[in-house]
């Protein structure tokens, strides 16, 4: 059994390696992303703004006016101390206590600067004060942020493009029809493609991650075996998801359709690019059975915060668990032809 996988593992790599620009565009693709995002969110103001307030009396005075100030979504917050890591973490542009006219902001945010000039704007003719407090602690850059994202959303594309449209291929011309000749089992051919797309996801990535951090420097308080634990996982599952999508479309254009469906969303929901906080509850909730959704906030987690495996655990169950199940619904509903 371990030679007739052994077998179609390297036929897979070499297939790859020897598609020089599947190999580079790979590679160079999310390079350029973080280079284009970390100067466009350097220089440029969005539209829309997040400030979380903490419950008071906003009818009339400036806090009325302030919050009567479009393109900013005002998120009830009950308490300071609880939700001050959300200013650090850019999830939120400002922290503002209207009944102590107190406000905390991100240095490096350039949200929480212009969010700033507006709550001073609409306090220039009142008689209260307002008192500014930088959060404590280190200050987390976009950049630092989104990384960990960008990097799970390469995954993403790898995992599920790499499995879904490879097999979907193998199948209109034939090679499953031969394949199934031969003492191969489905859950023999199965395992290859995991391990051979698998290695190349996390050999590729590692390299991205070296250099991304030589060229940008980016935060990492945590494990780099933990980081590279998340990650595996996070491979695992997503490429579990690519084999249910080919299990049985015969069609290169169905299953495009398909994984773009999978992959669209979990680019936009799962938080690669921004956050969720004030959006829908709904979406918030959606947003938990995407798997990257798990890959990105435990990598943030361990980057940014240094958590360790209790910490993560609860992504760790969640990618490892669906992964399992994934893989028993691929494999009992794979087709050969």
């Amino acid at each position: 059994m371990w030679n007739r996988i052994y077998a179609l593992f390297v036929a897979r790599n070499l297939e790859f390696i020897r598609d020089r620009s599947a190999l580079a565009w790979s590679v160079l693709l999310p390079i350029l992303i973080i280079f284009v995002f970390a100067f466009a969110f350097t220089d440029e103001n969005p539209e829309k703004f997040k400030v979380g307030v903490i419950p008071g009396d906003t009818s009339e005075g400036a806090a009325a006016a302030f919050k009567q100030t479009r393109f900013i979504n005002f998120i009830d917050f009950d308490e300071v101390e609880t939700n001050l890591f959300k200013v650090e973490r850019h999830q939120v542009d400002m922290l503002f206590d209207p009944n102590t006219s107190r406000y905390w902001i991100n240095q490096t945010s350039p949200n929480g600067y212009i969010v700033e000039k507006l709550l001073v704007a609409a306090y220039a003719d009142s008689p209260e004060s307002l008192q500014q407090i930088l959060v404590e602690g280190d200050e987390i850059r976009y950049i630092d942020w989104v990384i960990p994202g960008v990097i799970a959303m390469n995954i993403m594309w790898g995992a599920l493009f790499g499995i879904g449209y490879v097999i979907v291929r193998y199948r209109k011309f034939g090679v499953l029809k031969r394949l199934r000749a031969t003492p191969v089992t489905a859950m023999e051919f199965l395992s290859a493609q995991i391990l051979s797309r698998l290695w190349l996801l996390v050999a590729v990535n590692t390299v991205i991650f070296i250099c991304m951090d030589y060229f940008v420097g980016f935060r990492m308080l945590g494990s780099y075996f933990n980081l590279f634990l998340v990650f595996t996982l996070g491979c695992i599952n997503l490429i579990c998801c690519g084999l249910v999508v080919a299990a049985r479309i015969s069609t290169e254009e169905v299953a495009n359709g398909v994984l773009n469906l999978l992959s669209w969303p979990m680019m936009f929901l799962s938080g690669v690019w921004f956050s969720l906080e004030g959006a829908h509850p709904w979406m918030q909730k959606f947003a938990l059975i995407l798997p990257l959704t798990h890959v990105t906030e435990a990598a943030r987690e361990i980057m940014i915060d240094g958590a360790g495996i209790v910490q993560i655990s609860d992504h760790l169950l969640v990618l490892g668990v669906s992964a399992v199940i994934l893989l028993i619904v691929g494999a009992r509903i794979f087709q050969w032809e």
